[in-house]
């Protein structure tokens, strides 16, 4: 059943509703109920000081020189080359990752990462860079399994004190002075604290590839709160626990932590892992960016599922804070409230991406809430400073497991609004029908899986899964305008099977891995057709005053100049390419990703935010990976995208409206 068939149903809260309403209560009275809580500092227009443009996560920038009228004419401003090329040519045996990292730009200069946690001031205005700190984090080799990879820093100031702040590949938390690079003396041990303390891991025995940090850290109420990555695969008995803390921007000193698998000290959390064995697991790590009200002061979290991806024998039970997403107070790391996504998680639908906090206006009340889009395909609408959900969000039952050591959950969570933003489950319908012939041959292909509704969990037979790990929505979130509650969400639909042994271990990898998307079996269908009918990837406009969806469309052409592709004469079909989006005054701002190389186009597109007609495009050098992001100097609009897929050149390249 659908989303939008949900009802609201307050009566007889089961003890897992109870729980989660609970905790809600705590915020009423601990904290300040405005009408319009502010998410952070005052922003010049014409800078983008964080990550996703503020703490709110809008990656929404005020600014209207570039229009529909004038986007088509963009050229070229600059283009800048990651000094990580140096090392990777002096170090051949060096594996190049991807860039995906978003700049800030704020005090008149832009600063960004690199894949190997390299950090860079640069001029916004030519591209010249002004300084580089490498922090040596390439020296260890590859820090975890996704290779070398980072997304971005975060920025401190208090009168002439500035500071540029990353959290590491290889788990160190540096503080920059932000005018020369260097590291800030009196922050930590020599401008540095260690992130490895937090998960308690001794940095003299920690294995290669196990934990790091890819996202960018968020400072809030002069705390920086950071989160880690750690590798979906058991790669050891037990694993370490996924952890967020919390240090004093001036100091470096660690002021608090919290546990994702919870341990003695939160009895009521740990009780949801059955038979002790929260002992026994770890995971759950906040390795997605994340959002941050600073009048509130919460910070908010987004979990991962524990230990292993794809089986709980191990763990029964719900697993907080596996899937949940948390409000933590920053001052304190005390929980201020939480809601899971996903019981019992077996399919890897880990939050994947920061809250977008936007104020909205529901039945004629001022709401300051957090958008919190899944890879599962919905959106989840709550009270910021509460938790408590907009709409209604009904428990519903799902198909249980047939492996004889799981125990799935018998209910998920479902939104009763909005709708979802992507298909969920395979049915009949959803096969290719180009032709009658090709809709046989897919119902052919398709009996030879088993498939059926959203959480349907793999089994000993092939099992499809829609959405699968990858997304739904992943790390490059979704865009929300503060001037019309609407929020944008780019999302694919990238059909997947797995197929799993009696003990839970895959059947269909060589070596029983469980790990993540670069072991997926993607479904094919007919001919070297897809088996679904398209679209393949695309954009929902979900108007969160009324919880509905405004617009959804196709995100790009896709390949339908493909020869098997190409008799049909297809419009717009959309693409699995993997980027994110950029929203400005007037338009909706995305690029085509790398993940199909062949067919993906290399350019820079504009859509009408309110009726999602394409504008137009500009032809880039190379594919976009990370959410591009925009600023003016000296009068004149840029627009900044990153590129750099493995060993493909990484860079910014700055585009602008021909200078006058």
């Amino acid at each position: 059943m659908s989303a939008g068939d949900c009802t609201a149903d307050d009566a007889g809260l089961t003890r897992r509703q109870a729980l989660q309403a609970g905790t809600a209560t705590i915020v009423l009275a601990a904290l300040p109920v405005a009408a319009r809580a502010a998410t952070g500092p005052q922003r010049k227009a014409e800078e983008w000081p964080v990550y996703g443009a503020t703490n709110a996560a809008t990656k929404y920038s005020p600014l209207d020189q570039i229009d529909a009228e004038n986007f088509a004419r963009l050229e070229i401003a600059w283009e800048w080359t990651s000094p990580d090329a140096e090392i990777l040519a002096a170090h051949p045996d060096l594996r190049p990752g991807e860039f995906q990292a978003t700049p800030i730009m704020v005090d008149g200069r832009l600063f960004t990462s690199t894949a190997m946690s390299q950090v860079a001031a640069i001029d916004p205005a030519s591209g010249r860079t002004l300084w580089v700190y490498d922090p040596g984090t390439w020296r260890a080799g590859i820090s975890t399994s996704k290779g070398f990879l980072h997304r971005g820093v975060a920025y401190w100031r208090k009168g002439r004190d500035a500071r540029v702040v990353i959290a590491t590949g290889d788990n160190r938390l540096i503080a920059l002075d932000a005018e020369t690079g260097k590291p800030i003396a009196t922050f930590g041990t020599g401008g540095e604290a260690d992130l490895l303390a937090i998960a308690g891991i001794d940095r003299r025995k920690a294995p290669a590839g196990l934990i790091g940090v890819t996202s960018a850290p968020v400072i809030c109420r002069d705390r920086i709160i950071v989160g880690q990555y750690i590798n979906d695969r058991p790669s050891q008995p037990v694993m370490p626990s996924g952890s967020v803390a919390a240090f004093d921007i001036r100091t470096g000193r660690q002021v608090w932590t919290f546990r994702m698998v919870p341990d003695a000290s939160d009895p009521a959390a740990a009780a949801t892992w059955h038979d002790g064995s929260a002992a026994r697991n770890g995971n759950g790590n906040p390795w997605a960016p994340m959002s941050a009200d600073d009048a509130l002061g919460l910070v908010y979290v987004p979990g991962s599922c524990p230990t292993n991806n794809f089986y709980g024998g191990n763990r029964p039970g719900d697993n907080l804070y596996g899937n949940a997403l948390i409000a933590l107070d920053v001052a304190t790391g005390k929980r201020r409230w939480h809601f899971q996504f996903v019981h019992h998680d077996i399919w890897d639908y880990d939050i994947p991406c920061a809250g977008n906090l936007i104020d909205i206006r529901v039945d004629g009340r001022t709401i300051p809430a957090i958008a919190q889009p899944t890879k599962q395909g919905y959106c989840f609408v709550f009270d910021r400073r509460t938790g408590k959900p907009v709409w209604p969000i009904v428990e519903r039952p799902v198909p249980q497991s047939e492996l004889a050591g799981e125990r799935t959950a018998p209910t998920q969570p479902m939104p009763s609004r909005p709708p979802a933003f992507d298909r969920q489950g395979v049915r009949d319908e959803d096969l290719i029908d180009f032709t009658p012939q090709l809709k046989e041959e897919a119902r052919k292909i398709a009996a030879q899986y088993r498939a059926g509704p959203l959480y349907t969990p793999m089994g000993i037979a092939p099992t499809m899964m829609l959405p699968s790990w990858v997304g739904g929505a992943n790390w490059w979130g979704a865009a929300a305008d503060p001037e019309t509650g609407m929020l944008y969400v780019p999302s694919i639909t990238a059909l997947v099977s797995m197929q799993l042994n009696p003990d839970g271990s895959r059947a269909d990898v060589p070596d029983g891995d469980v790990e993540i998307a670069g072991q997926s079996t993607v479904v094919r269908g007919p001919g070297g057709l897809p088996l679904l009918k398209p679209p393949y990837g695309r954009i929902t406009a979900i108007d969160l005053n009324r919880g509905d969806i405004a617009w959804s469309r196709p995100n790009a052409p896709g390949a339908t100049d493909s020869p098997a592709l190409k008799p049909y004469k297809l419009g717009w079909i959309g693409t699995t390419s993997r980027t994110g989006p950029l929203l400005t005054k007037t338009l909706l701002i995305m690029g085509e990703g790398p993940h199909s190389p062949r067919t993906a186009r290399k350019v820079l597109r504009a859509f009408d935010k309110q009726s999602g007609a394409a504008l137009g495009e500009v032809a880039l050098p190379d594919h976009t990976l990370g959410p591009p992001m925009t600023y003016a100097v000296d009068g004149r609009q840029y627009i900044v995208c990153g590129m750099g897929f493995r060993a493909a050149p990484h860079r910014l390249v700055a585009l602008a409206l021909p200078a006058a």
